[in-house]
């Protein structure tokens, strides 16, 4: 977390949290959800503005974090703004070096690969489970079958609770509301 957002919560502590502003898709691409595309359903099916401002993607990454209850969140400041996720809280990349790495730009270890009823393939990593992007299939294939990386089926329903994440912390919000 950046410095300058431990010094605003410590000077602004009790700023209500947010929910349902920001997302983050299958590809790891930001969301701005501002009220009427919140209002147009929920998130992926009404996105919002798709963010393309470097500086700005950057701080949200180096401030994107989990609660105690599985909910990811980026620290703006002194406000907590949850995320509303596509699919998981990383999504993984085949760098050309042969590295994976979240699209925060994390190095990730894999112990495993999740292929759901959908056919895409999530790996199992040093920082729980991450989708991986669309793009990087091929790559995966070569690694899945030479036995690099052990596959195993999953349901995509129960990826959340078996890895301990909230895909929409703005729906669960509203039901304890």
């Amino acid at each position: 977390m950046d410095d300058i957002v431990k010094a605003a919560l410590a000077k602004w502590p009790g700023v209500p949290h947010c929910y349902g502003w920001l997302g983050l898709d299958r590809r790891g691409r930001w969301y701005m959800r501002d009220d009427r595309t919140q209002a147009a359903g929920p998130f992926p099916a009404s996105k919002g503005s798709l963010l393309t401002h470097d500086k700005l993607i950057a701080f949200i990454e180096r401030n994107y974090l989990a609660d105690e209850a599985g909910q990811w969140f980026f620290q703006n400041g002194p406000q907590r703004v949850y995320v509303e996720l596509e699919a998981t809280p990383w999504i993984a990349r085949l760098m050309p070096d042969g590295q994976v790495c979240t699209h925060t730009g994390r190095p990730l270890s894999v112990s495993g690969v999740l292929q759901d009823e959908h056919g895409r393939v999530f790996l199992r990593t040093d920082a729980g489970v991450a989708l991986l992007d669309g793009a990087d299939m091929l790559a995966a294939v070569d690694r899945i079958e030479s036995g690099a990386w052990p596959l195993d089926m999953v349901q995509a329903a129960d990826l959340p609770g078996r890895f301990g994440y909230v895909q929409s912390p703005a729906d669960r919000q509203s039901r304890q509301a």
